[in-house]
């Protein structure tokens, strides 16, 4: 006999299978391009689009999709900046929302790479994997969330480690006219991180691709390569991903300041890492949000630039700090560079910039041209950190360099005008002569911190001053190759010691030993020569 088959068996079978159905509803807004141009699309018809929301605009021609992201929310109309050939999307094209905001892909897969904005590689050596996302606009932590910085971040540059240090979690600008070795400090600062557990992030925004070449080979070439990450938004490329270049470089840093090595949410057990980004240079960003603003018809202000141009910046840079214990004690430090013209640092984008950042260091035209490499101004450079950021006996050695350089410019500035001077003037002029070649550096030699203590506690204790000006770099150089040949148990105690008691007397005993062998050798030299400017 049939089986019979009544209301309740079929009512049953049928909420059975509805629990196994896995349908998710994705709604999206779609409508029509009313003008494009100039990088730029307007779209109506979008009434739930949000501010920074990404947008997919689809061909009609080739069917390419091309995306943008949402800037204007007008009453009837949306302006939208475009990635990507915004040559193929073209009036009456279509135009959906994603419901999300702009992200870009991002993981350890990027490190040695070089990628556009969007997260893209474009050094030709195929794709690559991630397993993370990350919005390019991000909240900045709170106070609660951060703690005070106090690790160095050393650049290998004795004249900023010892007058302008920086410290993990800081901001500090790079400024100064064209051609005055802004880039060149940060070169040197990510090859001095090999060996330092630094993740470093070079955005390079508004250059030419064969300068982004240079880098990428320079840093190859003294194996810093494998712990970099280039974004790289050439002059080639519209004001939108110009715009969008610094935003993403943070979001690649971030991953690594948020996460654990093993790529899951750092906390006290679990280590976030630290970042250094270089953004080279936020000038040519503000360039590129002036035209894309002005194109979107938003109303100018001073010089062109739009209102909240100090806005974008704060937002930028307040990404960077140094997160507490609980989330996992990373940092991302940033150093943004700033080109001036003509050493005008009141200028409006400098101004802005400088009261968003802990310090700066200033690089002159006249001390560049001088041979003073790197040309620093320690007049107005400052680092707000201040000693947090040094070792021990860094602080010891550095604590009146600044004031003793500061004192000799004033004295050169009067020994012009005066014929006899009094032994102590003198005697000043030759220690601050000497001090100031002393810190002459040449491009891709970074120093280790204990070699600049060496090099600085030789100089205050007046090891110099009876050489010849062009003697002074020849002698710092064979003296810090005869300590890490001969004294390296010294060196390392200067890492966590101050110099005091037995370290004082050794060291100095070692300088001692040195000279004299110094003075043996270089006995028929001619004093009177000039030092040579390192070839740059």
């Amino acid at each position: 006999m049939a089986k019979t088959i009544d209301a309740q068996t079929i009512a049953r079978a049928l909420a059975e299978r509805l629990d196994t159905i896995a349908a998710t509803v994705d709604t999206q807004e779609m409508s029509l391009v009313d003008e494009v141009g100039d990088g730029i699309a307007r779209v109506s018809g979008l009434r739930n689009a949000m501010a920074g929301e990404l947008l997919e605009f689809k061909s009609s021609e080739t069917g390419e999709t091309v995306y943008g992201l949402a800037q204007n929310l007008d009453a009837d109309e949306v302006g939208a900046v475009l990635f990507g050939d915004v040559s193929v999307i073209k009036e009456g094209d279509e135009c959906r929302t994603t419901g999300r905001i702009m992200d870009i892909p991002v993981g350890r897969g990027m490190l040695g790479r070089v990628v556009n904005p969007l997260g893209q590689p474009i050094d030709g050596l195929g794709d690559i994997r991630t397993s993370h996302r990350r919005p390019i606009e991000f909240k900045a932590p709170g106070v609660i969330e951060r703690t005070p910085v106090c690790e160095p971040v050393q650049t290998g540059l004795l004249a900023i480690d010892a007058m302008i240090p920086i410290g993990r979690g800081q901001r500090e600008l790079i400024i100064g006219d064209r051609k005055t070795g802004k880039t060149a400090i940060a070169i040197d600062t990510i090859i001095n991180q090999r060996g330092k557990g630094m993740i470093c992030i070079y955005v390079a925004i508004g250059q030419k691709a064969s300068t982004v070449a240079n880098i990428r080979e320079t840093l190859s070439r003294h194996n810093a390569l494998d712990y970099t990450v280039i974004v790289s938004a050439t002059a080639a490329e519209s004001a939108p991903m110009q715009y969008i270049a610094p935003m993403a470089g943070a979001a690649i840093g971030e991953y690594f300041m948020y996460n654990g090595r093993d790529g899951k949410p750092a906390n006290a057990a679990n280590p976030g890492g630290h970042v250094l980004i270089i953004y080279d240079d936020l000038s040519k960003q503000a360039v590129a949000y002036r035209q894309m603003s002005l194109t979107l018809r938003r109303p100018p202000g001073r010089e062109a630039y739009p209102g909240d141009i100090f806005y974008l910046h704060s937002r930028l840079l307040e990404r960077a700090c140094k997160l507490s214990e609980e989330l996992g004690s990373g940092s991302l430090t940033a150093l943004p560079l700033i080109e001036t013209q003509d050493g005008d640092v009141s200028a409006y984008i400098p101004t802005n910039v400088i009261s968003i950042t802990d310090g700066q260091i200033y690089l002159q035209s006249d001390l560049f041209f001088q041979g003073q490499r790197p040309a620093v101004d320690v007049g107005i450079s400052v680092s707000r950190v201040g000693g947090a950021a040094q070792t021990k006996a860094m602080k010891q050695v550095a604590g009146n360099l600044r004031l003793d350089l500061a004192a000799y410019q004033e004295l050169v500035g009067f020994a012009q005008f005066g014929s006899d001077l009094d032994a102590t003037t003198q005697k000043q002029l030759t220690h601050g002569s000497r001090m100031t070649e002393l810190l002459k550096q040449p491009r891709f030699k970074p120093f280790d911190v204990t070699n600049q203590i060496v090099a600085l506690f030789a100089g205050n204790k007046g090891y110099l001053d009876d050489l010849p000006l062009s003697q002074v770099l020849t002698f710092r150089d064979e003296l810090l190759e005869y300590m890490n040949n001969s004294f390296g148990h010294l060196l390392n105690r200067l890492r966590s010691e101050k110099i005091e008691g037995d370290l004082d007397t050794k060291l100095t005993q070692a300088i001692e030993d040195f000279k004299n062998q110094y003075l043996t050798r270089h006995a028929g030299e001619d004093e009177d020569d000039e030092p040579a400017v390192e070839e740059q």
